[in-house]
């Protein structure tokens, strides 16, 4: 077994501290570089999609192809989006029923650690019964009273008396002495 020096890490705090914030730089330039790029891939994606429109001297036949044009491109387009949603939504599904085998497979459940809370009798009353009870319920008097004259009567003295009582031996002690 690895003792615990050996487990702890040998960067100093000031050097892990450095370290984290070089990652931290550069990932918010891949992220900046990335966005940029996005925004390239989608202005070209448009460009060779959309064409700009050239809608002066065009006589109104012309004008009228184009809006077909138009209309049969954009049913194409939603059709393309219908069909990437649908798959989305499945794999998502998808996703969702395996995390939950996952999750059944393990088997053990981790739960959380729940903190104390300071709450008297009464609003714990009032959040676990809700607004049926308004009035604060007096427990004190709510309690039975016990006489403990009546147990000690109840009670045995004797230990050996109590132990041949639970035993059920006391006649067959009885009938041993008279047979000697």
């Amino acid at each position: 077994m690895q003792s615990s020096f050996q487990n702890k890490s040998k960067i100093s705090a000031s050097r892990r501290l450095a370290l984290k914030t070089k990652l931290l730089k550069m990932a918010a330039g891949m992220l900046e570089k990335e966005k940029e790029e996005k925004k390239q891939a989608k202005e070209a994606t448009l460009a060779e999609r959309v064409p700009p429109l050239q809608l002066s001297g065009l006589s109104v036949q012309d004008l009228l192809a184009l809006c077909k044009d138009l209309h049969r491109k954009i049913d194409v387009v939603d059709e393309e989006r219908y069909d990437v949603d649908a798959k989305v939504v499945k794999n998502t599904k998808e996703v969702e029923h395996l995390s939950m085998n996952i999750i059944e497979l393990k088997g053990n459940m981790k739960r959380p650690a729940l903190k104390r809370v300071q709450i008297s009798a009464d609003p714990m009353l009032g959040a676990l019964l809700g607004t049926k009870v308004k009035e604060s319920m007096d427990f004190k008097a709510n309690l039975k009273t016990v006489k403990k004259e009546e147990e000690k009567k109840d009670e045995v003295t004797d230990w050996h008396k109590n132990v041949e009582a639970m035993s059920g031996m006391e006649g067959r002690k009885k009938l041993f002495d008279a047979g000697q």
